[in-house]
């Protein structure tokens, strides 16, 4: 959460005020397009003043696109500036206006070609509530007061838009928006560090990387400075990434397609994979997919979580680190291949955490979820202890909070709670002093024990059970109690 969360709500509380009867999935790209051209214009005219100020001295043109280009800023033509479109958002014309300014700013700027949404003219579209919509977005400025935080602000409503959009869109919300605190908790187990390379082969509308971004900003005071390499098989969600990256000044290499059937960086190594690949899909062709990733065995046709793992391993380097969220299935099921692929694994040495996650915290499915923290080198470094033959086990399903009737969310205290572990775990200077297994949370446990436990890595298998505290009340007359209510429950009639 950010720090303009009210801002965020009450704008979201106005947009969604304006949609109507429009469906919040097509409403969406007539949002997020015009908060993405009303940032792009916001940063070109501060940049545009600068220049202008500065142009008997410097010599530069503040029309010159070079310009912009040199500083990481989209040019913006005159007819597709904020100013100019608000000026006309009355008149009926609006929605082809603004289609026109979509197709200029491709036009100029050749990474946006393709990308932004350009069906404002549609008939369907209630001109007068676009016109509303436009001026209620042009109420957020992008200024960067002293401060320097005012920058963001039209980021992080981007984001918050996102998902709020897949909170109204439910299960299909979920194909592109992964809540924020499950991003942040494998980001902050992760702790991408700066000049180092990040791939995630199921991005979504790029989450993973703003946050990785940001951790790299808040921890390092510095920006720009990864790698990022992403694909999105979903033409839409490919467009959201694009738009979401773009407001956020982030440089990435992002391709479109499907990731298990057509790679599109077959040759990439990367420091860190972040990713968190649809559930369980039983829809892709095994026999087409990329056959050389699958070095520990072939997955099943009917289920793909196995075909993630391993080609999310096929991408590491050789000290690279991998989180993926899957289904609760993937760390105990016998299905098919799939058990012997866990033990290849783990006699691999290749599985360093793995993480129970409590229930409800996605949009698009109720299924549980767990993370899976791989490692190509457990040997340690003058920073990390070696964890040779080990896993840590963590159980996190009685953390987090209900945000609403249907959702929960990790608190920043609950998500510091797992990464701490971890890191303690992980760390040489921290481990004898700050790290203990804690009944009912977290277990390190060796390659031997998983062996007794034929291969399962589900956490509740090796972490201790926590002493519940006695009530003093006697176990005959517990269950006497509970007789008489569940007799007088019975009897009652049915309504």
């Amino acid at each position: 959460m950010t720090d303009n969360l009210e801002l965020e709500k009450t704008l979201w509380q106005a947009a969604d005020k304006l949609r109507n009867n429009m469906d919040a999935a097509e409403y969406k790209h007539v949002v997020l397009g015009l908060i993405f051209l009303k940032y792009i214009s916001d940063a070109f005219d501060e940049l545009y003043e600068e220049l202008k100020a500065n142009e008997a001295e410097t010599g530069a043109d503040p029309e010159d696109k070079d310009e912009y280009t040199a500083e990481r800023v989209f040019y913006v033509p005159p007819s597709a500036r904020w100013k100019w479109l608000q000026g006309r958002a009355k008149l009926p014309t609006i929605g082809k206006d603004i289609d026109d300014a979509m197709d200029a700013i491709e036009k100029d700027n050749p990474t946006l070609k393709g990308v932004l949404p350009k069906d404002y003219a549609r008939p369907s579209l209630d001109k007068q509530r676009l016109g509303e919509l436009i001026d209620l977005i042009g109420s957020i400025t992008l200024s960067k007061g002293k401060d320097g935080k005012g920058k963001d602000v039209l980021g992080f409503v981007f984001e918050y838009f996102l998902g709020q959009f897949a909170d109204a869109e439910g299960k299909k919300g979920g194909q592109f928006y992964t809540p924020q605190s499950i991003v942040k908790i494998l980001v902050d187990m992760l702790a991408p560090e700066p000049e180092k390379r990040v791939y995630d082969g199921a991005c979504g509308s790029g989450g993973m990387f703003v946050q990785s971004e940001r951790f790299i900003e808040m921890h390092e005071h510095r920006k720009g400075k990864i790698s990022i390499f992403g694909q999105e098989s979903n033409p839409t969600t490919y467009k959201l990434a694009k738009m979401n990256l773009a407001i956020r000044g982030i440089d990435a290499n992002i391709a479109l397609g499907d990731t298990l059937m057509n790679d599109a960086f077959p040759e990439l190594k990367v420091d860190y994979v972040i990713a968190n690949p649809p559930f369980n899909v039983s829809d892709y062709n095994i026999n087409k997919a990329e056959t050389h990733k699958w070095k520990y065995g072939i997955p099943p046709s009917g289920n793909a979580n196995y075909a993630w793992l391993q080609l999310f391993i096929s991408k590491l380097a050789p000290y690279g680190t991998a989180g993926v969220v899957l289904a609760n299935g993937s760390m105990s099921s016998e299905i098919a291949t799939e058990g012997q692929i866990r033990k290849e694994l783990i006699e691999n040495d290749l599985v360093d955490c793995m993480v129970s996650l409590p229930s409800q915290l996605f949009y698009n499915t109720q299924i549980p979820a767990c993370l899976w923290f791989l490692a190509r080198n457990k040997e340690g470094n003058t920073k990390l202890r070696n964890r040779n033959n080990e896993i840590l086990f963590i159980d996190a399903r009685e953390l987090g909070t209900m945000i609403s009737r249907k959702q929960k969310e990790l608190s920043e205290k609950d998500i510091a709670k797992i990464s701490d572990t971890y890191h303690n775990w992980r760390s040489k200077a921290d481990f004898e002093a700050n790290y203990k297994d804690i009944a009912g949370f977290c277990k390190s446990a060796n390659i031997q024990d998983v062996r007794k436990n034929n291969y399962i890595l589900t956490p509740g298998r090796y972490i201790d059970f926590r002493e519940v505290a006695e009530d003093g009340i006697a176990f005959d007359d517990k269950m006497q109690a509970l007789s008489a209510t569940l007799s007088a429950q019975m009897q009652k009639p049915m309504s």
